[in-house]
């Protein structure tokens, strides 16, 4: 539902007997608990008894075990050094406020209780529930609070919190239970995001260098704590009969296994096989082929594993192979798109993917924020201020995705990609692509697994008919993830995964600051000013209306730039699991990760079985790449 005015888009202020007059918006009175949403009234009230899709009811014993692909080093999630373990973030610490899955984007309280955004929009107070609690036994304070958000945003920690949370000028604890969180400018989202700052223990950080806190535990206050630590092999949690908010309407139905644990794995083809000796529950499949070809036998015949193909309605975002334009060969818009005309995502997806994909033609796929057609009304005036630094086609014709039906229109594909390469100073001579200089064009895509590489294949097949001397290579996760951070790739595989209600993560993504940043998710070297505008009108935006505009012409920069080859998306989560485990389904939430959902909101119906499910914590990727 579409609020009527800005002031409603900006603040519903929720929580016990006011704490300072408002003088821009209605006095509301407080409330135990409170909830936000971003455009639109919160689905559940402030005292919310739990989410409509858990079951309040379920056992809460029994073992949960998931796997990873890759490997870990460090127990901090927080800082850009090292791989931290899966569930070190979201298992171990508690959030001021936590996010419904079935809404777009709503948020209710968890360690805070209260919430008032000031009449001007330019601070936002959270007082802290008097029940929180430390692993440690210790209160949680509004100073654990403002040293949470100085270490986050400060050197020492991931840079990416520092951008997320750019628009927040500083924190103070205006006493021991309530901090105020200034902000620079009016944002209407702002108030809600850092709501989910992770909170960190003052007393058992403080003199720490945080940056190399590494191999020891960080007490939180979340519902589990480590229990035993195998580095790079496995780590295992155990839930803490003490968890301070065990019964708030938020937890109830959730985190219903005593003992939840990952292991890792290199190979997905191997944890796959693993899982159908039974040594693990849960299998999150990522790959059409096996999920065509592999789930047979005799215990899926008998019905001990069961497999089902879960929907969402996650906004799917893009994925693709992205061009790293730091690098000069992809410097030219036409080159990008010669490289775009080279990918027959159709024969693909009948050959290899068994017909399971629809094609990514946005950076917003599956939701209403994909720009379709010409720019026209409000979006078209957004984009009018960039006309001399955007494609002309821009303004008249939609953009179309390379599509080719059958052999006769890749070969069509081709020529027009040669044509485009031509354009920008490529010539074929001996049979390879060469500049004017004589240089050959020639690069590399990196892979993390080599699941990918029976789909690249095709791919660089064409491009070498082009003249391109392409190779690809797997190489291991660790030193994938290190060359991501500093950029050094061709090309590679990456996913841009989108909420319902996009924000400041944008630039973090495709934010010009962010282009230069070791760290950060701009891969492919975005340096754009109408990307930064667009951005900036969609952080800023009035409403869900000004919102939605601002996306689809931020979209519509990004896809006539061509920064990378769309690859595809699917609307369900293709799960297989060992028949003694259950969820709710009536209703399922609409916007989830596999991993998440079952993670938090699964049971275990006999507790007395083997260690439990399995599910990959890497992306959507087909091939498993992450």
């Amino acid at each position: 539902m579409l609020l009527p005015d800005r002031r409603r888009f900006l603040s519903r202020v929720v929580g016990l007997g006011g704490m300072a007059a408002m003088s821009a918006w209605p006095s509301l009175s407080w409330a135990e608990g409170f909830g936000e949403a971003l455009g639109y009234d919160p689905a559940y009230p402030p005292d919310l008894p739990h989410f409509d899709y858990v079951n309040p009811e379920a056992p809460r014993e029994g073992a949960l075990t998931l796997s990873v692909f890759g490997t870990f080093d460090s127990l901090n999630p927080f800082v850009l050094k090292g791989l931290a373990a899966t569930g070190t973030n979201t298992l171990l610490f508690d959030t001021l406020v936590v996010r419904s899955l079935d809404e777009p984007f709503s948020v209710y309280g968890l360690l805070a209780d209260r919430l008032e955004l000031a009449d001007d929009g330019l601070s936002a107070t959270f007082r802290i529930n008097s029940d929180a609690r430390f692993v440690t036994g210790r209160p949680v304070t509004a100073h654990d609070v403002v040293f949470s958000f100085d270490t986050l945003v400060g050197e020492s920690a991931h840079p990416r919190y520092r951008y997320y949370w750019a628009d927040v000028v500083g924190a103070e604890a205006v006493d021991p239970s309530h901090v105020r969180f200034d902000f620079r400018r009016v944002n209407p989202e702002l108030h809600m995001i850092i709501g989910e700052l992770p909170v960190l223990s003052r007393d058992a950080l403080a003199g720490v260098d945080f940056a190399d806190h590494s191999r020891t535990p960080l007490p939180g206050s979340g519902p589990y704590m480590i229990e035993a630590i195998n580095f790079g092999r496995d780590i295992q949690f155990v839930r803490r009969d003490d968890y301070w908010a065990r019964e708030l309407g938020v937890n109830r139905g959730m985190h219903n296994f005593r003992r939840l644990g990952f292991k890792y794995y290199k190979d997905e083809t191997v944890a796959l096989e693993a899982f159908k000796a039974g040594e693990f529950d849960v299998f999150h499949e990522t790959n059409s082929k096996r999920w065509a070809r592999a789930y047979d036998g005799k215990p899926f015949a008998e019905g001990r594993i069961r497999r089902r193909e879960i929907p969402h309605h996650n906004n799917a975002g893009m994925q693709g192979f992205a061009m790293n334009t730091r690098r000069r060969l992809f410097t030219d818009r036409r080159v990008r798109r010669a490289l775009n005309l080279a990918f027959d995502f159709h024969w693909s997806n009948v050959h290899l993917f068994y017909g399971q994909y629809s094609r990514c033609e946005s950076y917003f796929s599956n939701s209403e924020m994909a720009a379709t057609g010409v720019p026209e009304g409000r979006e078209r005036e957004l984009l009018e201020g960039f006309r001399d630094q955007l494609p002309a086609a821009l303004f008249d014709e939609p953009h179309q995705v390379p599509f080719a039906p059958n052999p006769a229109a890749q070969r069509g594909n081709l020529v027009a990609a040669q044509t485009l390469l031509a354009e920008a100073g490529w010539e074929i001579v001996d049979g390879w692509l060469r500049d004017r200089h004589g240089e050959p064009f020639a690069f590399e895509i990196m892979l993390a697994q080599r699941g990918f590489e029976r789909i690249v294949a095709p791919f660089a097949y064409n491009l070498r008919r082009l003249g391109i001397d392409v190779s690809y290579r797997t190489i291991d996760v660790a030193l994938y993830q290190r060359r991501m951070n500093a950029f050094e790739f061709d090309m590679t595989v990456i996913s841009y995964g989108q909420s319902q209600s996009p924000g400041n993560e944008l630039r973090e993504f495709f934010g010009s600051e962010a282009a230069e940043r070791e760290g950060s998710r701009n891969y492919c070297g975005i340096r754009h000013p109408a990307v930064d505008a667009m951005i900036d009108e969609v952080i800023y935006a009035e409403d869900r209306e000004a919102l939605v505009i601002a996306c689809r012409a931020l979209d519509r920069v990004l896809m006539w730039n061509e920064y990378l080859v769309p690859n595809w998306y699917i609307g369900a989560h293709r799960l297989a699991w060992w028949n003694r485990f259950g969820y709710h389904d009536d209703p399922l939430p609409r916007y989830f990760s596999a991993a998440e959902w079952v993670m938090q909101s699964w049971w275990e119906t006999h507790s007395q079985a083997q260690p439990g499910p399995v599910i990959n914590e890497v992306s959507h990727l087909e091939g498993g790449s992450s």
